[in-house]
């Protein structure tokens, strides 16, 4: 037989799934992968099963509901002082990793050049190589994850198309100050490149950090794709309804990329969304609210157990040291034993970076504080009571299994 895709026979199983696989066989707690253990807004699910009643089934318009695009505008408006088009610079896809998967599809031919910044989600690298770009690396440090700017104008030559930014940072939890991004933008400007935002974690900061849009800055709005994600905002990340906005030249690029992928995304799940976009203020004030203690009932339990916590000022994820524990093996040895023996499910922080790269750091892992206060006390617990044993398990045992 002749070989298949070279670069997705060459994939492995994500570190997401093997870590949600072994949580089930050992019965831990998984605070792995980033979902809520709770239903979002029960309003929002009223709306979605209503619409499916109304004889609107078929296939709706290309770029979104007329609905949806409106709400999406309103929300540009109301938090950002964004004035956004909902008929030419809103386009709706399935979720926010097929709006990042359109997006670089619009913008970026064979060899052109795209900055990344490490450690970085894992769609990324794999989007862009099928795309046939050539990703340069930017790396950034704990604890705080600053931006280093001498590196990253390093990475930028005339053959830089675009910036591939995320902020609020999965998995760092870090937020792009105003600073980090002026700078940013400077870069864009002097090198005519573009940068695709992906900023599904835009409503989960934690006072006083706020998030700022790279679009809202002065200049940026032409050269900008902003990428939300009703999944993060309202709790149902199984819905994968995500919304792009961008000028009409691009966004009439993404909606050509998207009507090759999906076409188009379920009309009463849209519809729903539309309606929770339109919610006041106070809601998502709750929800950092509600993120944000649960992230500091994490952290001190962590700390309490013997981590080294970073800072976190948004998403759905804390970072923690593991050398304070002195453990003998790197974090995915540790991760496995965690699972195994202490019941808690992580993720290795190393996952997050080129394999390719090296000096790649071994000593962090990721925690989803997204779960119920008493899962999240369970789990502090568990990792309290299993601390010596994880301290002090065979790893060379662990890395053969």
């Amino acid at each position: 037989m002749k070989p298949t895709n070279s670069m997705l026979s060459g994939l492995s199983t994500t570190i997401f799934s093997v870590m949600s696989a072994q949580a089930a066989e050992h019965g831990a707690i998984n605070l792995g992968q980033g979902f809520p253990d709770t239903e979002g807004p029960r309003d929002l699910v009223e709306a979605a099963a209503a619409a499916l009643r109304d004889g609107r089934n078929q296939y709706p318009p290309l770029a979104g509901v007329p609905e949806l695009r409106r709400a999406v505008a309103r929300s540009n408006a109301r938090f950002y002082g964004i004035s956004v088009d909902p008929n030419r610079e809103v386009v709706v896809t399935c979720g926010a990793t097929e709006a990042i998967t359109a997006s670089l599809m619009a913008l970026v031919n064979r060899g052109d050049e795209v900055v990344v910044f490490e450690p970085l989600y894992d769609t990324y690298l794999p989007v862009l190589e099928m795309l046939g770009a050539v990703v340069r690396t930017v790396r950034l440090a704990p604890p705080h994850w600053d931006l280093p700017r001498a590196t990253l104008a390093a990475a930028f030559t005339p053959r830089t198309k675009a910036v591939l930014l995320n902020t609020p940072m999965n998995p760092t939890g870090k937020v792009f100050t105003r600073d980090e991004l002026e700078f940013i933008a400077g870069l864009l400007a002097r090198y005519d490149a573009y940068a695709v935002c992906d900023e599904v974690y835009e409503h989960l900061t934690f006072a006083p950090v706020r998030h700022q849009p790279l679009m809202a800055l002065p200049g940026m709005r032409e050269r900008t794709i902003r990428i939300g994600s009703a999944g993060k905002s309202f709790s149902m990340t199984g819905w994968k309804v995500g919304y792009v906005t961008a000028p009409a030249p691009l966004a009439d690029l993404v909606a050509k990329a998207h009507q090759l992928l999906t076409f188009t995304v379920a009309p009463n799940l849209q519809r729903a969304v539309a309606l929770g976009l339109d919610k006041d203020t106070a809601y998502f004030e709750r929800l950092a609210e509600g993120m944000r203690s649960a992230r500091d009932w994490l952290a001190e339990g962590l700390t309490r157990a013997g981590f080294d916590v970073l800072p976190c000022n948004g998403s759905y994820f804390l970072i923690a040291d593991i050398t304070p524990l002195g453990f003998g093996g790197g974090d995915v040895a540790f991760c496995q034993q965690m699972v195994r023996d202490g019941g808690v499910a992580a993720i290795p922080v190393s996952a997050f970076y080129d394999p390719r790269g090296t000096d790649i750091p071994d000593s962090f892992v990721r925690f989803a504080f997204c779960k119920k206060t008493g899962v999240i006390a369970s789990a502090i617990q568990r990792l309290q009571t299993a601390r010596e044993r994880l301290c002090t398990g065979n790893v060379a045992e662990i890395q053969k299994g």
